[in-house]
């Protein structure tokens, strides 16, 4: 039998509460999560009696997830699932944030979620708590709406060359306006924030001396094919590529650190391009279910397609490395 909860925001966290209601038709809670079925995943589950997948592992039908819970530092995978209408659960404080930043609303998106955010609910039925019912009651006309009663209104009043003219320009000033304010917005919420915590890091590191450490530690390895070669393959084995990927973080750490020592010195120039892909073999490996998702692809092709896809970056991880340090021979 399935029971109600409801999921609240945890410390530092957006959006919510949520109220989630299974039914026979929606109640798979899928976690789309490195290192399988997330605890917050399997405590949902086992509160609603609900069914808890592995996205990486299987492919659900849109149209069965009841919840997905995802690990997103700020990029798609948290607009993605709300953009289709299904209700998301981020384990991460991430509020309204990435491409996808629009679709995050607070009756669909919840994040900082653990354990202790989740409550038992009573006396709701589903109709009350689908995403369809909660955006449309009470809520403004649709720009779809808006657009057919502008139409209706105007019916039988034939434009002119000037009227028509004068909406086509004002279409193509809006949407030029409309891409200026999202680039300026996620350069706010995502680029600059990331920034500051980069050159938060490097001065960490530099005031303490853990740069000398790195240094001594990273520089034989990454100075070396042999050694980037041993990184690459760490980085895109199955079971740690999608927990190395969310957000991108570990990557462009890692490669912010590696700058500074070709800049010092310590790790020769002409490795650069290599060290890049050696580093990044694991980029795109926590984003696989999320993209087949948004190709519309089928379930089974989903189911297989994620573990092809993180065993071929076992092969191509080295393999690309090995492409860029040939590449880079007489650049330097």
């Amino acid at each position: 039998m399935y029971k109600s909860i409801m999921i609240k925001r945890g410390s530092g966290g957006w959006g919510g509460p949520l109220t989630i209601v299974p039914t026979e038709e929606k109640h798979k809670i899928v976690s789309v999560t490195g290192g399988g079925i997330h605890p917050v995943a399997e405590k949902i589950a086992e509160m609603t009696g609900c069914e808890a997948i592995d996205g990486f592992s299987k492919g659900v039908p849109d149209t069965e997830i009841l919840l997905v819970v995802v690990d997103c530092g700020g990029t798609a995978r948290c607009g993605v699932y709300p953009k289709k209408k299904i209700f998301t659960v981020n384990v991460l404080p991430v509020g309204k944030t990435g491409p996808l930043a629009q679709f995050i609303t607070e009756e669909l998106y919840v994040s900082a979620v653990t354990e202790k955010c989740l409550s038992y609910a009573d006396g709701l039925s589903a109709t009350e708590t689908t995403p369809s019912a909660t955006q449309t009651s009470g809520r403004p006309k649709t720009k779809d709406q808006a657009k057919a009663e502008i139409a209706r209104m105007n019916s039988g009043q034939k434009e002119n060359f000037v009227t028509r003219l004068g909406i086509g320009i004002g279409g193509i000033v809006n949407k030029f306006y409309a891409a200026g304010r999202e680039t300026i917005d996620i350069t706010i919420k995502s680029i600059l924030p990331f920034m500051a915590f980069v050159s938060m890091i490097l001065g960490v590191i530099s005031a303490s001396g853990i740069g000398n450490v790195i240094a001594n530690t990273i520089s034989p390895i990454a100075s070396t094919l042999p050694g980037m070669l041993v990184i690459s393959f760490i980085c895109a084995i199955p079971f740690i590529s999608p927990v190395l990927g969310p957000g991108a973080v570990i990557a462009q750490v890692v490669g912010t650190l590696l700058g500074a020592q070709i800049g010092l010195g310590n790790i020769p120039a002409q490795y650069a391009l290599p060290a890049l892909f050696a580093i990044n073999a694991q980029v795109g490996a926590d984003f696989v279910p999320v993209g087949l998702s948004l190709g519309e692809a089928e379930a089974e092709t989903i189911e297989l397609g994620v573990p092809a896809v993180l065993y071929s970056r076992v092969i191509t991880g080295p393999l690309s490395v090995v492409i860029a340090y040939a590449a880079s021979i007489g650049l330097y």
